[in-house]
């Protein structure tokens, strides 16, 4: 993928030598669940486990709104980390300066366990039903902490004193990379824009920002035991609504989720905003592939027929 930043076992023993003057390295094996960063798990004398994630060289293969992704990802961790209700991996170090690497970079803690997209297969159904419920109760300690404008988390000219133009101007970007793309979405970028704008009444209710993961699928939430270890991939977190993050969305909300997050009804305009975050995400997922040189399509034949059901529904007024 165009996006993932590899590099030599010389060139990551000399990143970590930087990270980590005191220690050598025993290990490296590269990560390749994720879609976007290159990632590596580095061993060390001391017995430390640790994942150096390095970033594109610069924006070839990425979307508009991949603006800032690892001091962003690294940002939300320290949030997080320092509220302390939902754990995450310590950040060693990072380094955003390019002088020793094409890309920005940093070394954080190993987690436990594996990724809940990986083990979900072997698991029943129970505890598939107590981890939804789980996840459901860290999504509420994440989206109680609280920011004072909508956005960026560390670029202040992506900030917005009113949700509704943050949530305009992600949608803006992403119809302008599918349009670069030439992707076929179905629906004119115009009408999207303009039906968005009828409903900025509905996003006017939302006043207090709350952080947001937004990227919180299975692949991203680690288990061991059963029981979840912790949060990885921060990179797309945003002072935002809630209901923006991925597990409220149309193919991953379970009713066990919602209950560990304490909310099972939601208004009318509510669910509006909901079917908005949506059509966000699953124009996001048809347009990426693009960018990133997927081997196929799949990811757009998937996301295409659920951007469609979401779509009709902000047809019912």
């Amino acid at each position: 993928m165009r996006t993932k930043n590899k590099q030599t076992e010389a060139e990551i023993r000399a990143l970590a030598k930087r990270a980590f003057p005191e220690d050598s390295v025993t290990e490296i094996r590269e990560l390749t669940e994720g879609m976007c960063n290159a990632a590596y798990l580095v061993g060390l004398s001391s017995g430390r486990q640790t994942v150096l994630k390095i970033a594109a060289p610069d924006r070839q293969g990425l979307m508009l709104n991949e603006a800032d992704l690892m001091a962003t990802e690294v940002a939300a961790m320290q949030l997080v980390g320092a509220d302390g209700h939902v754990r995450v991996p310590e950040v060693y170090y990072a380094d955003f300066s390019k002088e020793v690497c094409s890309g920005t970079y940093f070394f954080m803690e190993a987690l436990e366990g594996a990724s809940y997209a990986s083990l979900g297969d072997g698991l029943p159904e129970e505890v598939h039903q107590a981890l939804h419920h789980r996840v459901g109760q860290i999504e509420r300690a994440i989206t109680s902490i609280k920011g004072t404008r909508f956005g960026s988390l560390v670029e202040e000219s992506r900030q917005y004193d009113r949700l509704y133009d943050w949530f305009y101007e992600l949608i803006a970007n992403v119809l302008t990379d599918a349009k670069r793309k030439d992707i076929w979405i179905g629906v004119p970028e115009e009408k999207i824009l303009a039906v968005l704008q009828q409903d900025r009444e509905i996003f006017e209710a939302v006043t207090q920002p709350v952080l947001v993961h937004w990227d919180m699928w299975e692949g991203n939430i680690f288990v061991k035991d059963r029981e979840i270890t912790g949060v990885i991939d921060w990179e797309r977190a945003m002072w935002g609504e809630a209901y923006m993050d991925d597990r409220f969305r149309s193919h991953s909300r379970t009713g066990d989720f919602l209950r560990g997050y304490g909310q099972e009804q939601f208004s009318g305009e509510e669910w509006r905003r909901i079917y908005w975050y949506d059509v966000y995400l699953y124009l996001t997922m048809m347009t990426e592939g693009a960018y990133r040189e997927y081997a196929d399509d799949g990811v757009y034949q998937w996301a295409k027929p659920m951007f469609e059901q979401a779509w009709e529904k902000l047809g019912e007024k």
